[in-house]
């Protein structure tokens, strides 16, 4: 440990999670005001009454304490704001692009693992484009075949406001309809040319190679080929729209069908032979490298303005506007079908992928691998596919039933909303049969399991909070466990419903009385798709504090750059990552000062991949003054196993041993979102809580027993497990009652003491000796556990009411290496229950001393005791009285 000298000081940076927080929350202060910063990524400080930046409480070093400025990161107004509502509608595409960064890790080694890496990035990157053009030729069904062609030809009563002059000539009719396609293509295209602009002082450190080792976020590098993906997806959009308007397939003879036909094919060969710049991959091939001179600056200036001539065109020299477009039902039908043919084969592609990656994660324990395998990206595509086709399906199909008469539409929409029926039934039943079982998995665990033993260990002689956090650890298991099966069994009600669609659609243009029924359930389904989306945007964009949810969404989709997709809003992890890099650089120049990143929750992901980063850009000598504190992480039971290529496991220890013990993580087991992040396989035995993780060393095996704190908390590696409820409370310290779950992190009293650790101030002590039960003893002096049946009353269930101590001696006991550490004891001393002092009989009897000999009639509950660190290892507060047990 680098010992801290006379002028040493810590800086601790803080950044929140999802949904965004107050500026005050995040530095636990009654007022903040902004340090640096641009307005859109805010450094905010602790301030004072008169607004003026102010310190955090100090840390402690043994008996001296140490000064800490505390900042915060605060980055949700990235995600967030009325204009932004509006994202929310391209949610199918972040989707579909998220899927690129959820891919199997790949063999470099290996020749098969890079070339089915490729071809699956390819697939991706073409599925992608498909996603494009099938939106917007459902646009143009909207706008051109629904209300153009349709609604407004001469002689239909639709739209009666509309007058004749207008029906008759039918450029007034196209060229409104194709501006309405334009628009939402060129509003596409400039939300994919948005990026955030990084303030960057240095000048140095924006960029992280490919080729640096395999740190948690190693790729997670801007694209170069965004702006050549950007121009192709606009490209292929806009002849989609002049290949339906001319006709489809029939109209293979006019020239501006042969062109767009040529320009739309370019675009797809352009889109599969774009490289991958995140070095994923292998190296650029020749064919690979060709391809760069025709996506070009000015390629690109041509190909769109080829296109936009094309559409031009099209729109003042419209055909087949005397009713429904018969290109309409080739294009969308040939975009539907490719679309689902190409997520089978991407599914099929990444069987072996994940059977050639296993050899990364066979080792690992079922809770630590990937999820469905390393297949997780299959289902999640086809989510985005089928998400993003019922929309535009949807929409249309309720502007057809908004205009009130006998309108058509092609084919495809009836193939469309088949499949969305099919899939609604699947889900219905799925959850008759699913939502029963899992609450009674659930109510059953609770009644027969009774207490867990880490949960008793944790909670020990407090049998309220044992119970109370007994049933919050089972549900918050049972939900990380399962969460991602959620997904799953989505994916699965979306393919039983495509391929009952397509079997209907081959057996014949009527479907069977039964498919009638899941038609109507179909159209229910979309319409509520649609209404329940725009209402959520509306409400967003005239009350932001409304949409949270869409926020949500943003806040989860929008850390991972553009790649597969362009065509998504900016991605705000390429700028706090740097600018979080360069604030602690600028910290780090002064040589006494430490830097600590702390995040929780969405948090706690960017500051890992920030801490990789500033691991890289300092020297060796300096990366004992930098530590992590992850609090609500789901970076090992989340990120690590849906992301494998790129926050994997071996990523997660290669940081932790470039730390080197200097990453602190927090967790409780009542948070259904948050968890451990450097252990595994915990049992308790013989009084402790033992298990595996990383070690300070870089590598993983079994650590040393658990430490009990000062404050209840066991720390077993890197991870503190905190007592929820909180033991306490304390003094001079906010307490929170009840169950904290996912909130008050940093309101826990072990958050400083995690600091301390984290900045190289303190060490964690190892081998404490821990009660195992809390020994009870009933008023008839026989003793029993938490196991047996309990005779108390309802007074003394409602409360964790202690009345009296024992002594116990703790020997010395091994650590790693075959040391052994003598620890001294300090006993917990009960602090006097206040009900208690207005009867001063029944508290002479309830203090009575055991002194060799039990007296049961005296002593309804007895209070193991409580075995903390070695003095000099606690806070300057919690020196004077023990640990107090709470009255509630």
């Amino acid at each position: 440990m680098h010992v801290p000298g006379p002028d040493t000081r810590v800086v601790e940076l803080r950044v929140h999670g999802v949904l965004g927080t107050e500026p005050r929350e995040l530095t636990d202060s009654v007022a903040s005001v902004d340090v640096a910063g641009d307005g859109t990524g805010r450094i905010v400080s602790p301030a004072d009454r008169l607004l003026r930046p102010i310190s955090g409480p100090d840390l402690t070093a043994g008996e001296r304490t140490v000064p800490r400025s505390v900042e915060g990161y605060v980055w949700g107004g990235m995600t967030s704001g009325r204009g932004k509502a509006l994202w929310a509608l391209l949610f199918p595409f972040a989707l579909a692009n998220l899927a690129h960064w959820m891919l199997p890790p790949v063999d470099r080694d290996s020749h098969w693992s890079r070339s089915l890496g490729a071809l699956l990035r390819a697939g991706l990157r073409l599925a992608g484009l498909l996603l494009t053009m099938l939106f917007t030729a459902q646009l143009t069904v909207l706008s051109l075949d629904l209300v153009a062609a349709q609604c407004l030809r001469a002689g239909t009563g639709c739209l009666s406001a509309v007058p004749d002059e207008l029906r008759t000539f039918e450029p007034l009719r196209s060229v409104p309809a194709l501006l309405f396609v334009v628009a939402a293509v060129f509003g596409m295209y400039r939300l994919s040319a948005m990026s955030w602009r990084v303030r960057n002082p240095s000048g140095a450190g924006n960029e992280h190679s490919a080729q640096a080792p395999r740190l948690p976020g190693a790729g997670v590098v801007r694209d170069p080929s965004t702006p050549a993906l950007r121009t192709l997806h606009a490209v292929a959009a806009l002849c989609t729209v002049v290949l339906l308007a001319l006709g489809g397939p029939t109209a293979a003879t006019d020239p501006r069908w042969v062109a767009a036909a040529a320009v739309t094919a370019l675009c797809v060969l352009g889109t599969l032979l774009l490289d991958d710049p995140t070095g994923s991959g292998e190296s650029e091939s020749g064919l690979r490298r060709s391809v760069h001179p025709l996506v070009g600056h000015y390629a690109r200036i041509l190909l769109l303005g080829t296109s936009g001539l094309l559409l031009l065109l099209t729109a003042l020299f419209p055909t087949h506007l005397s009713g429904p477009l018969p290109g309409s039902g080739p294009v969308t039908d040939s975009l539907t079908l490719g679309l689902l043919a190409l997520c089978g084969c991407i599914g099929v592609l990444l069987l072996p992928a994940a059977l050639l990656a296993r050899r990364s994660w066979r080792r690992l324990p079922s809770r630590l691998r990937p999820w469905a395998g390393g297949w997780f990206a299959a289902p999640v595509l086809l989510i985005a596919c089928l998400l993003g086709a019922g929309f535009g399906a949807g929409l249309t199909l309720s502007a057809r039933q908004a205009l009130g008469t006998e309108l058509l539409l092609p084919v495809s929409y009836d193939t469309v909303t088949l499949l969305w029926g099919a899939a609604t039934a699947a889900l219905v039943l799925a959850g008759l049969v699913g939502v029963p079982w899992v609450w009674l998995r659930w109510w059953r665990a609770i009644r027969t399991d009774g207490v867990s033993p880490e949960v008793e260990l944790l909670h020990a002689g407090r049998p309220a909070d044992q119970r109370s956090a007994e049933r919050a650890w089972k549900w918050a298991e049972l939900q990380r466990s399962h969460g991602h099966r959620l997904v799953l069994l989505l994916a699965g009600a979306l393919t039983v419903g495509a391929v009952l669609a397509l079997v209907l659609r081959l057996g014949g243009p009527e479907p069977p009385f039964w498919g009638r029924w899941l038609l109507l359930l179909g159209v229910g389904a979309l319409a509520t798709l649609v209404a329940t989306l725009l209402r959520m945007v509306h409400l967003a964009v005239r009350r932001p504090n409304a949409g949270r949810q869409l926020s949500l969404l943003c806040d989860l989709t929008l850390f991972w750059p553009r790649d597969s997709h362009p065509i998504v809003p900016p991605c705000y992890a390429l700028k706090v990552i740097p600018e979080l890099v360069d604030r602690a650089c600028e910290h780090l120049a002064d040589p006494n000062t430490r830097v600590v990143l702390s995040g929780h929750s969405q948090g706690s992901l960017l500051v890992s991949v920030a801490a990789a980063r500033l691991l890289g850009r300092l020297d060796e000598q300096d990366h004992e003054r930098v530590g992590l504190v992850t609090a609500g992480s789901q970076l090992q039971w989340a990120y690590a196993r849906g992301f494998p290529g790129f926050l994997g496991h071996e990523a997660q220890r290669s940081l932790a041993g470039s730390l080197a013990g200097q990453w602190r993580s927090l967790c409780r087991g009542t948070d259904p979102i948050g968890g451990a992040v450097g252990t595994w396989n915990r049992q308790v035995h013989d009084g402790k809580l033992l298990g595996v993780g990383f070690r300070p060393d870089g590598s993983e095996g079994p650590l040393p027993a658990a430490a009990r704190g000062p404050t209840g908390a066991l720390v077993l590696g890197n991870d503190h497990w905190l007592p929820d409820p909180q033991r306490g409370p304390f003094e001079h310290r906010r307490w929170t009652a009840g169950l904290s779950r996912h909130s008050e992190y940093s309101g826990d009293p072990e958050w400083d003491r995690a600091v301390s650790m984290a900045a190289a101030l303190e060490v964690p002590a190892r081998g404490t000796n821990l009660p195992l039960r809390t020994t009870m003893v009933d008023p008839a002096g026989s003793s029993r556990n938490g196991k047996t049946h309990r005779t108390d009353t309802s007074e003394d269930r409602a409360a964790n009411r202690p009345t009296g101590g024992a002594s116990t001696k703790v020997g010395s006991h091994p650590v790693t290496g075959g040391e052994t550490v003598r620890r001294e004891e300090r006993v917990a001393t009960v602090a006097t229950d206040p009900t208690m002092e207005d009867d001063p009989g029944e508290q002479e009897g309830h203090t009575a001393e055991t002194t060799g000999t039990e007296q049961p009639t005296r002593l309804p509950h007895a209070e193991p005791p409580e075995i903390i660190d070695l003095p000099g290892m606690t806070p300057p507060w919690e020196r004077g009285p023990a640990l107090r047990p709470s009255s509630q």
